[in-house]
């Protein structure tokens, strides 16, 4: 599908409560026929977000940092200076319809962005996001290699239109994710391009996002895996 998508650079930090009433009424606006789909492409002030499956245990340190309730789906995850978060405001129904097809196309864009700089991002059964074998680390203990998650997705659908997204860490505090426990996975760490030694800047991150946003939504190949 070939549509107009309205690319949004936000400057500086995004206040969290002002910038998710500000999607949801861009949300609206589309499924009233009123705008057209939008990416947004914005850093947060250091904050955790309980998706609809959090799980009250899974957050460590409730006074480290503000903690909002969301809509979407999945647990808890981490925003900060340093991530790359970007709202996805598109189409579903126009994009095919298959909700299921439709968060594996946005897994095979991020898959697809994370390549331009050489990193192989994978999906693995169970585990939302995008992780990144870490080979210069110890195996695990039932001898399976070490992983480490470098993105995070996690999206609401309403009225066909999505909202929230995806977040990729460019180089953000990774100790700020000690304070929970990222998406409720306890066996696994959190990494960023910059931790694998890759001097990328967010506004490289951006323009490999921008190449690959269409190809990576092509009718078809998302869900041919």
């Amino acid at each position: 599908m070939q549509s107009l998508v309205e690319w949004s650079h936000l400057p500086g930090l995004s206040p969290y409560a002002e910038t998710l009433a500000a999607m949801e009424a861009r949300a609206d606006s589309m499924a009233r026929g009123e705008t057209d789909e939008a990416i947004w492409l914005l850093e947060h002030p250091p904050l955790y977000t309980a998706g609809t499956s959090a799980r009250a245990e899974d957050l460590v340190a409730p006074d480290r940092f503000p903690v909002f309730p969301v809509g979407r789906g999945g647990q808890y995850t981490y925003h900060g200076p340093g991530q790359r978060v970007i709202y996805t405001m598109l189409d579903v129904k126009a994009r095919g319809g298959d909700v299921r097809c439709f968060v594996r196309a946005l897994e095979k864009w991020v898959i697809a962005a994370l390549a331009e700089f050489n990193v192989k991002g994978e999906i693995r059964p169970g585990r939302v996001g995008v992780w990144v074998v870490r080979p210069d680390r110890p195996p695990n203990a039932d001898g399976t290699p070490a992983e480490d998650k470098i993105a995070a997705i996690g999206i609401k659908i309403r009225r066909w239109i999505s909202f929230h997204g995806i977040s990729i860490n460019v180089e953000p505090d990774l100790t700020h994710f000690s304070g929970i426990v990222p998406c409720g996975i306890r066996d696994h760490g959190v990494t960023s391009l910059v931790d694998l030694g890759l001097p990328v800047t967010m506004a490289d991150l951006d323009a490999a996002l921008m190449r690959t946003f269409e190809p990576s939504f092509a009718e078809g190949p998302a869900c041919r895996r």
